[in-house]
């Protein structure tokens, strides 16, 4: 059985480059992105968007279109499942001290090459190489324009 997973990948532009805010998974404690099961009347990138506040304390605005995908292994109800996990690019607006899963997370900010270092998952590799490459062009998929932080 395979179910869709939506998730972001939250990023920020600094002078120094794209970062990416990485988190670690509940039970093992690899890095990965926040992402999680589709809700009930909410369009994937908001999905995503929810995710990312639950997951890593994070406000902003995620993409239409995904940047990618990767497939992951899950239990639900007791069950394997297969998840595939639609990938949205997640312009991060403000960061909180204080979110729902602060005490089983930790979250990590680093440039976009180090975190494709981190992470496991070949397909979120890949979406985070997406994500830079669309930087370079032009961040379309959002619906205001790119904002700079320091």
């Amino acid at each position: 059985m395979k179910v869709k997973q939506y998730g972001a990948i939250p990023f920020r532009i600094t002078s120094r480059g794209t970062e990416v805010l990485l988190v670690t998974t509940r039970t093992k404690g690899h890095w990965s992105v926040p992402k999680g099961w589709p809700i009930k009347d909410h369009p994937p990138h908001k999905t995503a968007e929810i995710e990312a506040m639950e997951e890593a304390g994070l406000h902003g605005e995620a993409a239409l279109v995904p940047v990618g995908r990767f497939t992951n292994k899950r239990l639900k109800h007791g069950q394997p499942i297969r998840c595939k996990v639609d990938l949205f690019p997640f312009r991060v607006i403000a960061e909180f001290d204080n979110w729902p899963e602060r005490l089983q997370r930790q979250r990590q900010w680093v440039d976009a090459t180090t975190a494709t270092t981190m992470v496991r998952k070949r397909g979120l590799k890949r979406a985070i190489r997406s994500l830079i490459e669309a930087q370079g062009r032009d961040c379309a998929g959002f619906s205001h324009d790119e904002i700079e932080v320091s």
